[in-house]
């Protein structure tokens, strides 16, 4: 190599890198301006495409991918559970990210999460967040785990049960993968959004996690699913105790003393259930429980500074 060029390598890494770090820390500070406008925000962030920041990292597009990954985690942390806010930057970031860092499984992993979580907990947006997985999936086609996320989606908030049991079915392909892949994609295919199903993989979220946030969170969604099948449950005994009796219950004592039951059932918090006047069984209105939509399947929310495990 020639001593000029010698030099070109060496000016390019003393005032070539530093400049691109000033330059992507200047947009970053641009976007967090308050007095910029949403349109404006996005002007700047298109300037600052992946593909030219690959190109002008010399080197360095994983450590860029990293501030990125910050980046996003920052944005989105910053606008969870606020009503009035909005996540218009959230997928620019992350298309960022990946396109700098395709190998960054957990930009697939939690930011497929920011997307499809409603808002104001998330973007709203299952289309990119499906989109984003099955990024990361064709560039990391040995992590088994992308595809469980893509299944994942697919049944809670599509409800495409063959489309979710077929990507389960492809994790279960991945050497490596654990036996209870190919069991979900076959329970998935033959009862789709039953309660069963939904605790089985809120089950294996929560086994297979040590982050505390998502741990939680699989508890609380266990838990609510627990409601739903009691509730269901009561009601059937409703109905039966309507036609010995003329009338529905009030309380699950009701039923307990009708012989239709062994036990008083509480909820997670351990309080009886009651019944509405049209024998519908609730939570008690002093539980801190909540009885769960009747066609709302659970979302997973991991705090937005976790790491998936």
């Amino acid at each position: 190599m020639s001593v000029p060029a010698k030099s070109r390598q060496l000016y390019m890494a003393l005032f070539g890198v530093p400049l691109l770090f000033l330059a992507v820390g200047f947009t970053q500070a641009r976007i967090d301006s308050r007095a910029s406008t949403a349109i404006q925000q996005q002007d700047e962030l298109l300037l600052s495409s992946g593909r030219v920041l690959k190109n002008l990292s010399l080197g360095y597009d994983a450590l860029l991918a990293d501030i990125y990954w910050t980046r996003v985690v920052q944005y989105y942390g910053a606008r969870l559970g606020k009503p009035e806010a909005t996540f218009d930057l959230l997928w620019p970031l992350l298309d960022i990210t990946t396109t700098l860092d395709p190998k960054l499984v957990p930009v697939y992993r939690f930011g497929s999460i920011f997307l499809s979580e409603p808002r104001p907990i998330g973007a709203g947006r299952t289309d990119l967040a499906t989109e984003l997985v099955k990024r990361g999936i064709a560039a990391n086609p040995d992590k088994w785990i992308l595809s469980t996320d893509l299944g994942f989606l697919y049944y809670w908030r599509l409800k495409d049960y063959p489309h979710a049991a077929a990507a389960y079915l492809t994790a279960s392909r991945v050497p490596g993968a654990p036996v209870w892949t190919k069991l979900m994609a076959g329970r998935i295919a033959a009862l789709g959004g039953s309660i069963e199903t939904s605790r089985m993989i809120w089950s294996q979220i929560y086994d297979s996690t040590s982050d505390p946030t998502i741990r939680e969170h699989a508890l609380d969604q266990l838990r609510a699913l627990k409601v739903q099948q009691d509730e269901g449950n009561l009601g059937v005994l409703a109905e039966q105790y309507r036609q010995r009796f003329n009338h529905y219950p009030t309380s699950s004592k009701d039923i307990f003393d009708a012989g239709l039951l062994r036990g008083i059932p509480v909820d997670p918090a351990g309080f009886p259930y009651a019944f509405n006047a049209a024998g519908k069984a609730t939570v008690d209105a002093r539980s801190p429980m909540e009885t769960p939509p009747p066609t709302a399947p659970p979302s997973q929310s991991p705090s937005a500074t976790g790491a998936p495990q």
